[in-house]
């Protein structure tokens, strides 16, 4: 089925990469129909399993399967070993960002970042403000989504430092090709993915609060529960760590600011959440007051310093695609390197001259809200209709503080089923780090990939896919 593949323009890491040779000559041995067959199985097995996530826009399919595509993308050590540096980095300067936001705020006095891009972000929490975490680590998950270009540079799209989902489809993503597909693995020496929850574990107990005396501070996942869009990836880490899966109404805060977790045995003391609900749905004392998925205090406990949460609250400030803009200059200031990973040219719109030349090249230019994700609010300018751009434009003039814009990139691509051929499509990378005192890298990460001929829109909610990516030894 390789046969006719070509990708065109586009740079494509199994077709130039020596290192995936191998791959190529097996993928060549497997005929077509054997391709589409154990596919469709595969794809079956995940309905089965209940490896599903929710869309909250389509009445009539709520939870969905997300598309597995069985032709793995490949990268190379020397090209891992570019991201997994570069993706350290970068999780090192964040943090420093959100210790120095939250204390003395260095960065905006000698006016790196304007006071103004801070201080007046919603993610900005004044209830974190003068708060020490332990090893200073705010961001314990991070998911950075990187791109290649038509050079086959990696670059840093954004980041995600809030609650980034879709590790479960890594690790799962590998179990099903192991099952289906185990003449392509054997032998080709993989790096493995499966101490992801192991991992994670150890980081969270690295973080538990200073000063708690058990030897094993106990770790829970906190959810809002069933009908949330990523419910499987949460009951997919809580089984692969070993800790309970609790719900808001499942803790609760004593009169010493202590968080406790309701069992059939009594309660039971919780140093550490991992928190997989939104800041302002945290604590209705603190946040929300209409919030029924939170806990009434947990502010409080963390500000005592009795329990931690990963991640920290207001971690929101640092992923904000205005802020985005200001990374490399963010690195420099903090670790005194440059950048391993660049950022994609970015355009902050609340600046009068980046408006102007935004509002003059709207069709050469993807223009996206600072505060959405999912892929959606996004106008890609050589592919939007005339009307689209107008609206566009009313948009950027009505509110330019929301909207940075970038160039349209020739984004890689990658050989995927395609029906009866094998087509390219778009695709991107979500490396996932976790952080305790140090940071690790999953090593491979989530490859999304735009299913839609000629589509750029690799998110799962605008009917993007996934491949199992494969680091080589």
């Amino acid at each position: 089925m390789l046969r006719a593949y070509t990708p065109g323009e586009f740079y494509c890491e199994l077709t130039r990469g020596g290192a995936a040779q191998p791959v190529r000559d097996r993928l060549a041995a497997v005929p077509a129909d054997e391709l589409r067959r154990r596919t469709a199985e595969a794809e079956e097995e995940l309905h089965d399993r209940g490896i599903t996530f929710t869309v909250y826009s389509d009445e009539n399919a709520v939870d969905r399967v997300l598309p597995f595509d069985p032709i793995p993308r490949v990268l190379s050590a020397e090209e891992w070993d570019v991201v997994e540096r570069g993706v350290c980095q970068r999780v090192a300067a964040i943090n420093l960002l959100l210790n120095d936001l939250y204390h003395g705020q260095r960065i905006l006095k000698d006016g790196v970042i304007p006071a103004e891009l801070v201080l007046g972000n919603a993610n900005y929490r004044t209830a974190m403000q003068g708060l020490d975490l332990p090893h200073g680590t705010y961001v314990h998950i991070c998911g950075t989504d990187v791109v290649r270009d038509g050079n086959g540079r990696f670059l840093v799209l954004e980041d995600n430092a809030r609650t980034p989902s879709g590790v479960s489809y890594v690790v799962e993503n590998r179990h099903m090709m192991q099952r289906a597909f185990p003449d392509l693995l054997e032998g080709i020496g993989l790096r493995p993915v499966d101490e992801y929850g192991q991992r994670l574990l150890a980081a969270l107990r690295e973080v538990a609060p200073q000063g708690a005396t058990v030897t094993n501070p106990q770790v829970v996942l906190l959810s809002p529960g069933t009908y949330n869009s990523a419910f499987f990836e949460h009951v997919f880490l809580a089984r692969e760590m070993g800790v309970p899966l609790v719900e808001g109404r499942d803790l609760v805060v004593d009169d010493q600011d202590r968080v406790y977790m309701r069992t059939t045995a009594g309660v039971a003391r919780v140093e550490v959440i991992y928190r997989r609900i939104d800041d302002d749905f945290l604590d209705p004392e603190a946040f929300r007051p209409d919030s029924l998925l939170g806990v009434p205090g947990l502010m409080r406990a963390y500000r005592a310093g009795k329990v931690t949460l990963a991640n920290a609250v207001g971690t929101g400030v640092a992923d904000d695609k205005a802020i985005y803009a200001y990374m490399p200059r963010v690195i420099r200031y903090y670790l005194g390197q440059d950048p391993i990973l660049s950022n994609v040219e970015t355009h902050i719109c609340r600046e009068p001259e980046a408006l102007r030349y935004t509002l003059e090249h709207l069709e050469e230019l993807v223009v996206k809200p600072v505060g959405e994700s999912g892929g959606y609010g996004i106008t890609i300018g050589p592919r939007a209709t005339r009307e689209q751009i107008e609206a566009c434009r009313a948009a950027l003039k009505a509110d330019p503080a929301n909207y940075i814009s970038q160039p349209c990139l020739d984004l890689s691509v990658a050989p995927t089923l395609a029906g009866d051929q094998v087509e390219p499509r778009h695709v991107d990378l979500r490396p996932f780090a976790v952080t305790g005192v140090k940071t690790w890298v999953l090593p491979g990460g989530l490859t999304r990939v735009a299913l839609r001929k000629g589509s750029l829109i690799v998110n799962s909610s605008q009917g993007g896919g996934s491949k199992d990516t494969w680091v080589l030894g």
